[in-house]
C-alpha cells in the first residue's frame, strides 16, 4: 500500500520506523518540503468527484471502479498539467497576510503583532 504523506518528521520516530519494518507492505512517499504538491492531488480528486462520481449511480464496487478508471483514462488523454496561476511572491504575500491576521486575533495585549520573515 503506497501512502502519500507531507514531509513532517513524525515518520522518523523510532516507533514509526519499527512499525514500518514490521509492515513492509506499506511504502511511504513524501511530498517535497514546502511544496503544494498535495494541493494538486486534492484538486484532482475534486475534479474526479465532480465529473465522474457526483450524482452518479454506482450500483456496485466494480461499477464505481469502472467510473473512476474511465475518468482517469480520459483525463490522461488530455495530458494537460496543473498550472499555478500565482507567482511565488503572491503566495508568500498571502501567507504573510494570513499569519498577521492569526497573530492579531490571538494577541493578548489587544494590539497587532506583525509577522516578519
Amino acid at each position: 500500500m503506497h501512502l502519500i504523506l507531507d514531509n513532517l518528521s513524525v515518520h522518523k520516530t523510532p516507533a514509526v520506523q519499527r512499525w514500518l519494518v514490521q509492515h513492509p507492505r506499506f511504502v511511504l512517499h513524501f511530498t517535497p518540503t514546502y511544496a503544494s504538491w498535495m494541493n494538486m492531488i486534492e484538486r484532482f480528486f475534486g475534479l474526479l468527484t465532480e465529473h465522474a462520481l457526483k450524482r452518479g449511480s454506482h450500483s456496485s464496487v466494480p461499477v464505481l471502479r469502472q467510473a473512476i478508471g474511465d475518468y482517469i483514462d480520459e483525463h490522461n488523454k488530455l495530458g494537460k498539467p496543473f498550472v499555478w496561476t500565482k507567482t511565488a511572491e503572491e503566495v508568500l504575500d498571502g501567507v504573510k497576510r494570513a499569519a498577521n491576521r492569526i497573530l492579531q486575533a490571538h494577541s493578548t495585549a489587544g494590539k497587532g503583532t506583525d509577522f516578519h520573515q
